[in-house]
């Protein structure tokens, strides 16, 4: 599932493409994907309508249109959201089009279609796609160490969990989290209310590390993922541990582990993450 470092990116790509342009047509091949609001209203309401920006919350995508109106895009777990020219072939999994006055298209892809899209006033459609409900933005200058502590200290659940809950910080997933834990040298499966003032410290600025660091490199791209030119990421090949089962540790040699946490596969090294 693209999280926090290729949603942005994706946003990075799109919105100076699709800033200022006027929505011509809307075409949804796929009903499953618009959950708000049906499909015939869904077709009618977007053309006339103006991209005023283009945003990012966690992991969904923002498209604030002119009368009042947002677009908001989840992607699922390989969802794409590309830009490309109207006589670009048409790909399999192609599930939305949307086509715009003046230059290119916005097509959905999504080849499990788990991928959701909510259209509506914004207040009401925030309500909808669930977004008053998330946490805080981690690379925002709300996610301070107190606001980390604050949160570690609220719950006894596993560290791993913590951090996948889109309610406490929104954008990580299973990449970031693994990977923050790692360099933090914290165990995914520690309590959450057991970590001391420098653990907190190190994880605050882990989580912040690594998530920079795949906002440099455009992403992680080991499956599905590409921004929105269809170009990839190569944060991959940065990755400390998640994905290395059984390739030694980058800090002290030791074969990387797996364990399920929340029916998750986190990887870890049991010499350096207590």
């Amino acid at each position: 599932m693209p999280e926090l470092p290729e949603v942005e990116t994706i946003r990075r790509t799109l919105e100076p493409r699709v800033r200022g342009q006027v929505i011509t047509e809307a075409l949804v091949l796929h009903p499953s994907v618009v959950v708000t609001p049906e499909i015939q209203e869904f077709s009618s309401l977007l053309p006339g309508k103006k991209v005023i920006a283009l945003d990012r919350r966690g992991k969904y995508l923002l498209f604030s249109l002119s009368e009042g109106y947002t677009l908001i895009w989840h992607l699922g777990m390989t969802g794409r959201l590309l830009w490309l020219e109207p006589e670009h072939i048409l790909e399999p999994h192609t599930h939305v089009i949307i086509t715009f006055k003046y230059h290119g298209q916005l097509r959905f892809v999504d080849v499990r279609r788990f991928g959701r899209c909510y259209l509506g006033y914004t207040q009401e459609v925030f309500r909808q796609a669930g977004l008053h409900d998330l946490g805080v933005e981690p690379l925002s200058p709300d996610f301070t160490i107190e606001k980390l502590a604050q949160i570690t200290h609220s719950t006894r659940r596993h560290l791993k969990n913590l951090l996948l809950d889109q309610h406490y910080i929104a954008g990580l997933g299973n990449i970031y989290s693994d990977e923050a834990l790692f360099w933090a040298g914290l165990h995914p499966l520690r309590v959450a209310s057991s970590l001391d003032k420098k653990e907190i410290e190190r994880l605050h600025q882990a989580i912040c590390q690594v998530l920079k660091a795949g906002l440099s490199h455009g992403g992680t791209s080991i499956r599905d993922y590409v921004d929105g030119t269809g170009r990839k990421g190569n944060h991959q090949d940065y990755l400390a541990v998640y994905g290395k089962k059984g390739q030694p540790c980058p800090r002290c040699g030791k074969a990387i582990e797996t364990l399920k946490v929340g029916g998750r596969t986190s990887y870890f090294c049991s010499r350096c993450q207590l």
